[in-house]
């Protein structure tokens, strides 16, 4: 298989089929995409197009964000799942105001040191922001290179070096037509070569795929076991967190009682969200981070709250 026929390939299809995305736009900056990029992870674009716009409305360049205190991130997050994610674009805002002034570093071992950018992340911010020539490589990338390279179903569970320089040798020299062809496997594996059941028929790599001429068939079932979230810690947390979200100001533990009633689950997600950095006690009353401001105001006492069949988003 030629390497460089098979990026060729790619990209002629990409610029055939992309999804039009706003962050793929010309004119969207590195601030943008690093959001993007980070809404992006274990969250499907549908969901993702709306909060980004809305992030973006709100804060459009680091320093915005870096203004604003923690809790207004956590609430911004709104239901998009995985707050911890709020909280890392913040702490990433203020790390690029105070060490970039204010713009997002171009050299990836600058982005690599940012707070919670990792591997991923930062070799996406280098390549789709500033057209450099890294291996961008996510689950989706990782399974189109095992089965067009290695012949193999699928490319196991986590990112490893070696996934790195596999993908690193199929990208062309030149750094723009290397960032172009990263989005290209990614969307490829995103759209065509899934998980479950493959689109090889409609596949512009079929005929220099290693997997397909084996004639080895797909896992049967799920690569991943399905995590299960009704009735675990992070619905509870989840459901905690959604009352805080919508409350300005300190909220009784009384009235978090009432949100579960497993008073051990309960307890240890609530300690979890405060180990986490999201929520901060004040007295017997919780706040969100960065909320203690907030604390002089009346605490309501207990109200019905949202019952287990609330429907919230894993954190």
């Amino acid at each position: 298989m030629a390497e460089k026929e098979l990026a060729a390939t790619a990209i002629r299809w990409f610029d055939e089929n992309a999804r039009d995305l706003p962050w793929r736009e010309p004119d969207v900056g590195a601030w943008a995409i690093l959001v993007s990029e980070v809404m992006l992870q274990q969250t499907p674009v549908v969901r993702v197009l709306p909060a980004w716009r809305a992030w973006l409305a709100r804060w459009p360049v680091p320093a915005a964000l870096a203004a604003d205190p923690p809790a207004e991130a956590i609430r911004m997050w709104g239901r998009l799942g995985y707050p911890r994610r709020a909280l890392r674009l913040r702490e990433c805002a203020v790390a690029i105001v105070e060490r970039h002034g204010g713009q997002v570093p171009t050299q990836l071992d600058e982005l690599l040191a940012l707070p919670g950018v990792g591997t991923y992340t930062a070799r996406a911010v280098a390549a789709f922001a500033y057209g450099q020539r890294h291996p961008v490589v996510d689950t989706n990338v990782r399974r189109l290179v095992a089965r067009a390279v290695a012949g193999e179903p699928d490319a196991g569970p986590a990112t490893r070096p070696a996934d790195l320089v596999a993908t690193a040798e199929l990208l062309p020299v030149e750094p723009a037509r290397a960032a172009r062809a990263s989005a290209a496997f990614m969307e490829l594996g995103a759209l065509v070569c899934v998980a479950r059941a493959p689109r090889c028929v409609d596949c512009p790599l079929a005929s220099m795929c290693a997997w397909r001429a084996s004639g080895r068939t797909a896992p049967v079932g799920p690569t991943r076991r399905p995590q299960r979230y009704a009735g675990t810690d992070r619905q509870v947390r989840g459901m905690l967190l959604a009352v805080l979200r919508e409350t300005t100001g300190p909220v009784h533990r009384d009235r978090l009682d009432l949100v579960w009633d497993d008073d051990a689950q309960r307890a240890r997600a609530l300690a979890g969200l405060v180990d986490d950095g999201l929520v901060e006690p004040v007295g017997e009353a919780y706040v969100l981070a960065g909320d203690r401001h907030l604390a002089d105001r009346r605490i309501p006492g207990p109200r019905l709250a949202a019952g287990p069949e609330a429907g919230v988003d894993p954190v």
